[in-house]
């Protein structure tokens, strides 16, 4: 069983780097009963277990970060195929990580919302 200790804990700290960012418009919500953050209703970040987070990208962006740091970045059979990148909570530093969310916010944004974050 996952302890919501530690996916809280997970939880905050993608609040404190999403609210570092300036992320506008970004609320917490659900996605699929898991804590996530949202923007224009859709989720672009959520805690699937206490090791890990999933993020909305591209499949492209995806191939890249796997690539890039196959030690942090990977996918499962059920990801495959989907905009959905899961990472390794605790093999990332909080400048990567601020950065990926982000690129998963830009990712889900409605157009006029990306217009107004530089």
């Amino acid at each position: 069983m996952t302890s919501t200790i530690d996916m809280d804990a997970i939880a905050e700290r993608l609040q404190r780097l999403i609210a570092q960012a300036r992320l506008p418009a970004v609320e917490p919500g659900l996605h699929y009963g898991l804590p996530a953050f949202k923007v224009g209703g859709k989720a672009f970040v959520s805690v699937k277990n206490n090791e890990t987070i999933v993020l909305s990208l591209p499949i492209d962006r995806k191939e890249q970060l796997m690539e890039m740091a196959p030690e942090i970045y990977f996918q499962t059979d059920h990801y495959v195929g989907w905009p959905a990148l899961p990472l390794r909570i605790g093999a990332i530093g909080d400048e990567e990580l601020q950065l990926r969310l982000i690129e998963a916010w830009q990712y889900r944004a409605p157009k006029k919302l990306r217009a107004t974050f530089d």
